[in-house]
């Protein structure tokens, strides 16, 4: 069993843009809509830290849903998430208006450089003073593809194996000062030992990158990494360099399963499994009563509309969901022709147990409704959570929004006191950096050099 110092793992799922990952939220009637301030995400952020959350992460995607009918006129006018942000300078304000709570961004592996990549994050947990993660994904939708000039996106264990190598030549650098490498004696004029900063010389199969890295060793030794593979080539990806691990389901026995799979499949790559954190999505709907939880929930479900859903599945599938009815099956050979995010059609199949419908794949993933919300009073929520964590089938749970910020104040003013009571979320940080908040060890130069 990892060593959680006491506490689960609180995450907020943010995202830069108009709206949650829920495209009607910017259509509830409490959402702030200057999504375009500062202001709006140093409050998001002051809200985090108030509640004690371990760290708030942004989302991203590279592109505008345009799949659904081969036209974006309908996401701009919807409003599904159509707008992006960019997240490490909304991070940077972020960490003006705060002190404790940690902070990650998303940057594809797919579409980045490393070097440029090592740099980003590398100076974001200097100026947050060791607060900074790094979200790494690899791009599945074939539009963010045409917008970095390429006609589509790269085959799924493609995409993997070029990230095994991205994350060498990304942790490589970050290696390359010595913790004691700085000087800074104005008397003798040594900033820093020579001999003590080094050349990566990285000579691989899909990247080159020579160094020396312009950036002295950060305060975390390396800034956290984020993964959320879910297939069997994202898991291994996931258990070799995730640290904080991002899941989601909303069965427990397979998320027990999963929790498991991922420690052991840590162990055989070389790593501690204490050394990582998994975190499940979930979506709470709270109130100070069940009754009082369930209308806010029927609320929002009257905002959402199905081409939120399709529009979704369109990007994340790379299919034109429009060239379907609702109730069209879908064969086996255009199942396997989905090239997106295969976890999703896998659920789905798994799910239905043959050939999945349209309307099927709407119901069983929820990718733009609350199917998958938690509802219920500050008790029922902390008692969920507390009957995860100590199954095992998590460490944390990753927190999203029905819509921002008020559901986010919702479950820090009524939620996180009750789990406080249990015993199960801090009443006070204890460290500074986002490492201490995780209970995870700062790195030893090296301790990323794991077999493949």
């Amino acid at each position: 069993m990892p060593s959680r110092d006491g506490h689960l793992a609180l995450v907020g799922f943010l995202q830069a843009q108009n709206c949650t990952t829920i495209p009607a939220a910017w259509r509830h009637p409490d959402a702030r809509l200057d999504f375009m301030t500062a202001d709006y995400y140093q409050h998001i952020a002051r809200t985090l830290e108030r509640g004690f959350f371990d760290i708030g992460f942004f989302d991203d995607r590279l592109a505008m849903p345009d799949m659904y009918g081969g036209d974006h006129a309908h996401t701009v006018e919807r409003g599904i998430r159509c707008v992006k942000l960019d997240p490490t300078i909304v991070l940077t304000t972020m960490g003006l208006a705060t002190e404790h709570i940690g902070l990650g961004a998303t940057y594809s592996a797919t579409y980045h450089e490393p070097f440029h990549v090592a740099r980003v994050f590398a100076t974001l947990d200097h100026i947050t003073s060791g607060r900074a993660a790094w979200n790494v994904v690899t791009s599945v939708n074939d539009n963010e593809a045409r917008n970095m000039g390429l006609s589509e996106g790269l085959a799924h264990d493609d995409r993997y194996d070029r990230a095994d190598e991205f994350m060498e030549v990304v942790h490589g650098h970050w290696d390359t000062w010595d913790e004691d490498a700085l000087e800074l004696d104005r008397n003798s004029g040594v900033f820093a030992h020579g001999d003590r900063v080094h050349r990566l010389d990285h000579q691989g199969e899909h990247y080159l990158s020579r160094g020396p890295f312009t950036v002295p060793r950060t305060p975390q030794g390396h800034p956290v990494v984020i993964q959320a593979g879910q297939s069997a080539r994202g898991t291994r990806f996931a258990a070799r360099w995730g640290e904080l691990v991002f899941v989601s389901g909303n069965d427990l026995v397979r998320a027990a399963e999963t929790y498991r799979r991922l420690r052991a499949e840590a162990e055989t790559v070389g790593r501690d499994p204490d050394s990582l954190r998994v975190a499940t999505l979930v979506f709470p709907i709270v109130g100070q009563t069940r009754s009082e939880a369930e209308d806010r929930r029927a609320a929002f479900d009257a905002l959402t509309e199905d081409i939120d859903e399709l529009s979704l599945l369109s990007e994340g599938l790379n299919f034109d969901f429009s060239t379907k009815n609702l109730d069209d099956t879908f064969s086996a050979e255009e199942l396997e022709s989905l090239s997106g995010i295969q976890a999703i059609r896998d659920r789905v199949v798994e799910r239905t147990g043959g050939e999945p419908t349209v309307r099927d794949f709407m119901e069983v993933t929820g990718r733009a409704n609350l199917s998958h919300a938690l509802v219920g009073d500050p008790g029922e929520i902390a008692d969920h959570f507390e009957e995860w964590f100590n199954t095992p089938a998590c460490d944390g749970f990753v927190i999203g929004s029905a819509y921002q910020p008020g559901a986010l104040e919702s479950f820090v003013d009524l939620v996180v006191p009750e789990l406080q009571r249990r015993g199960l979320v801090r009443a006070h940080y204890t460290g500074t950096t986002l490492r201490d908040h995780l209970g995870l060890a700062v790195p030893n130069s090296g301790d990323w050099r794991r077999p493949a």
